[in-house]
């Protein structure tokens, strides 16, 4: 048995969980393609459309893994935002009680 057809016997992950996780914990427009693509892998490879489960698979573990990346920014500028307005604050005397 070759690899090629080692390949087809097992679907490829559809990391729908990341997918959902990523869209309720973290950024929800980019977490919502990747649940698009988490679903397309089952059903396309039950179809016999296997190098299309491959490719949604691929495409929904990359927009689970920017989802992820968009909700580390996001917490990272809030962050130094959160951080200068405290600065700011503090040398125009907004915080002398």
């Amino acid at each position: 048995m070759n690899s090629q057809q080692e390949d087809f016997q097992t679907p490829p992950a559809n990391y729908l969980v990341w997918a959902i996780l990523t869209t309720v914990l973290c950024c929800l427009p980019l977490g919502i393609v990747s649940i698009i693509y988490a679903a397309q892998v089952n059903s396309k490879w039950m179809a016999g459309d296997y190098a299309g489960a491959q490719n949604s698979s691929r495409k929904a573990k990359t927009w689970a893994w920017v989802s992820f990346g968009a909700a580390i920014l996001g917490a990272v500028i809030w962050f130094v935002l959160a951080i200068l307005g405290v600065v700011v604050g503090g040398f125009l005397g907004l915080f002398d009680f």
